[in-house]
């Protein structure tokens, strides 16, 4: 199974790199078991295995010489050819009559296992990254399972450490997703601690306990984008639990990460970018479900959350807040409730800034042209609506230009506005231009150019 794959991948890339030449069973016995299974804490809950059977309230945990002879019992069990769920991980539960929810890539052709790939199987499992959503993935590649790998024994000595007693124990999986993340992301620092990742939200911590804080998928995916910023990794998206679920193999598509992070630093800046990423990066991305149905990991399976619903109604809101003392309100009352305020407004002007960041990477014109276009394009129109009398100039660009992304009506409504003959010809001129501009984008440009249009519009009336 794809977990002995990965075990394979990962154990030649660790005799590469450290003069050594283990076999599958050595470095269980050397390597991966003093560092999962040899303490009283454990990296990883291995469901019904005999390093977990007699493991209760009453008794929380084994001696050392009991560890020992759970080693020694899954050794004779791997001899005597058992090579069900418990012992094979990613195998086959052990039901005879019919597969159990637990069971993943289930196969009713009789495949003989060996003994190396049941060792491996133990190894690959373990280097799963999971992510939100109850998911993991794996990568075979060898840098990335090295690097996954690295982090195991940071999360050993974390979980040994006395000062770190709360540390919560067997989450495996989600500790390779938050140290790859950090590992592989330009914040990483060699000399980092406890708190250096505290601090990047590793954990949530409570009186009682510290536990990993699942990663969100799009945060791996920029990580990754980092440090392979040309590369398509294949990567399989699965789920280990009371049931399993396969979601297949996809191409993570890893230079759209990159190319987005460029188009935001076009726009913004690098040092917006590196105040503002994790704000960014929590805002991208769909469900990792939702994204596999695209059948490719890309810009696509990147779309800001929240964005869908601009494509039929309203606009955002980027107005200036009000902020004035109210009666009766203290210094104190009227500094905290404005704080409040003003980081609600940098959410939506981050918010802005990452929606027009994607729109702009899924045109396939000039990127830096089209910012520039429709910011001028926003400009004009705010002047429009500025220089009317009544309301109904604004009327026709939020009820009528910006109602539908149909591009017939939005071309109707452009229209409408060269045959007000009290129009400045300046404006006239660049509705023309915009008029014909379109006409050569097809349906899904458009879709997106509109919708640009429509939060550049909502910015300039900001900043007018």
């Amino acid at each position: 199974m794809y977990t002995t794959t990965i075990g394979h991948t990962f154990l030649k890339e660790y005799n590469r790199r450290n003069g050594t030449d283990y076999s599958a069973k050595l470095f269980f016995d050397e390597v991966y078991f003093r560092l999962f299974f040899d303490d009283p804490k454990y990296l990883m809950w291995a469901q019904n295995s005999p390093f977990v059977q007699g493991i209760s309230k009453k008794k929380p945990y084994f001696e050392r010489h009991e560890r020992l002879e759970n080693l020694s019992q899954f050794h004779q069990k791997v001899t005597r050819g058992e090579r069900d769920a418990s012992i094979a991980i990613g195998y086959p539960a052990s039901e005879t009559k019919e597969y159990a929810t637990t069971s993943g890539l289930v196969s009713d052709i009789n495949l003989e296992i060996s003994e190396e790939a049941t060792y491996l199987s133990w190894i690959g499992s373990s280097l799963s990254i999971g992510v939100s959503g109850g998911y993991a993935i794996l990568f075979n590649d060898p840098a990335i399972l090295y690097a996954t790998f690295e982090g195991w024994k940071v999360y050993r000595e974390y979980l040994n450490d006395v000062t770190l007693e709360r540390l919560r124990p067997n989450q495996i999986f989600t500790w390779n997703g938050q140290w790859l993340t950090y590992r592989f992301s330009w914040k990483f620092r060699s000399d980092f601690d406890f708190l250096t990742l505290q601090g990047e939200k590793f954990f949530t911590v409570s009186e009682t306990e510290i536990g990993v804080n699942t990663i969100e998928w799009s945060k791996l995916f920029f990580s990754l984008s980092r440090q392979f910023p040309d590369s398509i990794q294949t990567g399989y998206v699965f789920s280990l639990g009371q049931t399993n679920k396969t979601l297949g193999f996809f191409p993570f598509h890893f230079k759209s990460g990159s190319n987005l992070v460029s188009v935001y630093k076009k726009l913004w800046g690098e040092d917006d970018y590196l105040k503002n990423t994790a704000a960014f990066e929590s805002l991208i991305g769909k469900r990792i479900d939702r994204a596999c149905e695209l059948g490719a990991i890309g810009l696509q399976a990147l779309e800001p959350r929240g964005l869908t619903k601009y494509f039929s109604e309203g606009n955002i809101d980027l107005s200036k807040p009000a902020i004035l003392l109210k009666k009766n309100e203290t210094e104190i009352e009227f500094e905290e409730r404005k704080s409040k305020i003003l980081s609600k407004d940098l959410e939506n002007i981050i918010t802005f800034q990452t929606y027009k960041t994607w729109l702009i990477a899924m045109l396939t014109k000039n990127k830096e042209e089209i910012a520039d276009y429709t910011t001028e394009i926003a400009a004009a129109l705010v002047r429009y609506r500025a220089s009317a009398r009544k309301t109904d100039r604004k009327n026709l660009i939020e009820k009528e230009l910006f109602a539908s992304s149909k591009k017939n009506a939005f071309i109707e409504a452009l229209i409408k506005i060269v045959s007000d003959g009290e129009v400045d010809s300046d404006i006239i001129e660049k509705v023309k231009e915009l008029k014909d501009y379109i006409h050569y984008l097809n349906n899904e440009e458009f879709v997106y150019f509109w919708l640009l249009l429509k939060f550049d519009y909502a910015y300039q009336e900001r900043i007018s």
